[in-house]
């Protein structure tokens, strides 16, 4: 008998993660300079549509929840624990160096994950929210 929801993979969640970051790149392409903001804004409350799923996580068949309430993720939580990932966009900016951050803080978010028994990344930490199948 299961104690509660399951966790979610690992490597769905990144094909999840993935799709979230095709619809980011195509906002900030299609609209060259209002797109920009429209990918951040999408990056920070993407977890926060759709009860809790991203367009991502909703074609996975995923959610996001609160791990104190188990409730769905709000937008607050959203923000905060897709913090990291929109640092990352913001200094991809940054002249000579910038292509390293959308490099490494992903790869630290999957490494974070992957070491962790419940499958929480450094946003998740922070937001206090795990990833469900569901």
């Amino acid at each position: 008998m299961s104690e509660g929801p399951l966790k979610a993979s690992l490597l769905i969640r990144v094909m999840a993660k993935t799709l979230d970051f095709i619809v980011v790149a195509a906002a900030a392409k299609a609209i060259p300079r209002v797109g920009f903001i429209a990918a951040l804004s999408y990056i920070l409350i993407c977890d926060g549509l759709f009860d809790g799923r991203s367009l991502g996580k909703r074609v996975m068949r995923f959610r996001v929840i609160s791990s104190a309430k188990t409730a769905n993720c709000s937008f607050r939580d959203s923000m905060i624990r897709n913090a990291p990932f929109a640092v990352a966009m913001v200094l991809y900016h940054v002249p000579l160096i910038g292509w390293f951050f959308p490099i490494m803080i992903p790869a630290l978010e999957f490494l974070l994950a992957l070491g962790n028994s419940e499958g929480m990344r450094f946003g998740d930490e922070l937001a206090g929210t795990k990833v469900i199948e569901g």
